[in-house]
C-alpha cells in the first residue's frame, strides 16, 4: 500500500483572516489614543505656557512696580524674562495676553 502524504507549507487563508482581523481590531484601539494624544499635549503645553507667563509677570511686577502691557510686549522684549522670545499658543497659534490689573493670563481655557 503506497500512502501519499501532503505537505503544508504555509498559512490557509482562514489562518490569514483571522490575522488580519486581529491586526484590525488592534489599530482601531490603539490609532485613536495615538491620535488624541497629540491634543491633549497641545493643551498641557499652553496651561504650562500660561503659568510662566504668569510667574514672570509676577517677577516683573515685583522688579518694576507694575504689570507688565497687556498685550505683553514690554516684557516680551526683554530677555531677562523670556530669552527664548514669548511663546504662542500651541493649541490655536494666537498670542497670550494679561489682566493688567490681576497679571493672570486672559482667555485660553483649552
Amino acid at each position: 500500500m503506497i500512502r501519499v502524504t501532503q505537505r503544508c507549507d504555509g498559512f490557509s487563508l482562514v489562518e490569514l483572516m483571522g490575522v488580519l482581523a486581529i491586526l484590525g481590531l488592534l489599530a482601531g484601539i490603539i490609532l485613536p489614543r495615538v491620535l488624541s494624544g497629540d491634543e491633549s499635549a497641545k493643551s498641557a503645553a499652553c496651561a504650562t505656557y500660561k503659568s510662566d507667563i504668569e510667574i514672570q509677570a509676577e517677577l516683573w511686577m515685583h522688579n518694576l512696580g507694575s504689570w507688565p502691557a497687556a498685550n505683553l510686549s514690554n516684557i516680551g522684549a526683554d530677555i531677562n524674562y523670556f530669552p527664548a522670545g514669548l511663546p504662542t499658543c500651541p493649541v490655536d497659534g494666537s498670542s497670550y495676553t494679561i489682566d493688567p490689573l490681576t497679571g493672570r493670563v486672559s482667555g485660553h481655557n483649552h
